[in-house]
């Protein structure tokens, strides 16, 4: 399976308002491993960004004047996307934005470019009911570092997921550790006479007649099987019927 974990900042908190996206990050996993194949880029918004999100992430709308527009980079975004499985913190809010920035460019939603979509926090809230589960939490929780982590960035907390969601799952890794580990098993039980080539090149027939002595002592034995049954010795009546 292969897992896209992403994350986004904004330049305010609804995309119904007109907010956009100003960073996008992610990072691959096949198989639960990490490949190191990321996607991150920051994007001009063509808009202000509001106070409160600046806060949050630091990234100014001055830093964003000679970045590219998301309608520069979704041909890129939407090939490493496609079938992968994406895996997001809040996903209601990352899909919302995205979606909204897709149908400005007449794009159909993600969710129909994607294998599938998985809201972590939900899978968190899940496991820890009750319990803060904020990236920040969950890391504490897990043992991860994040004091990199002094404003949200897109790729820096897709990082961090990424190293979350496989905490959060361990017991997914341990059965797909075992299935390997049967499956390499199984192959080192197979003789390797079982593994030579499907179609090898074909030996000629070797025919070896009887000799003189054999077939007297055939037609002996033959005639003791008709005495013992009776007459009803099959051998001999085709024979005779030849």
């Amino acid at each position: 399976m292969r897992q896209l974990i992403l994350d986004t900042e904004t330049t305010g908190l609804e995309y119904r308002q007109g907010h956009r996206i100003i960073e996008i990050g992610g990072v691959e996993m096949l198989n639960r491993r990490p490949t190191r194949r990321q996607f991150h880029y920051y994007l001009n918004p063509e808009r202000d960004i509001e106070d409160g999100a600046l806060a949050l992430h630091g990234i100014s709308l001055e830093f964003l004047q000679d970045k590219p527009r998301f309608a520069d980079i979704v041909e890129e975004f939407l090939e490493f996307a496609r079938g992968a499985e994406l895996i997001i913190h809040n996903a209601p809010f990352d899909v919302g934005f995205l979606n909204a920035e897709l149908a400005l460019l007449g794009r159909p939603p993600i969710e129909t470019v994607c294998h599938s979509v998985t809201d972590s926090l939900k899978l968190a809230k899940e496991l820890h009911p009750g319990k803060r589960n904020s990236l920040d939490m969950l890391c504490e929780r897990y043992g991860i570092d994040n004091s990199k982590r002094t404003l949200h960035g897109a790729l820096l907390d897709a990082e961090l997921l990424s190293e979350v969601y496989l905490a959060m799952t361990r017991g997914q890794e341990s059965l797909i550790m075992e299935i390997e580990r049967d499956e390499a098993r199984f192959r080192e039980t197979i003789p390797t006479s079982f593994v030579q080539d499907a179609t090898p090149a074909r030996q000629p027939r070797v025919v070896l007649r009887a000799g003189e002595r054999e077939l007297t002592e055939h037609d002996r034995l033959l005639a003791s099987i008709d005495r013992e049954s009776k007459g009803k010795c099959l051998w001999l009546a085709g024979t005779a019927s030849a």
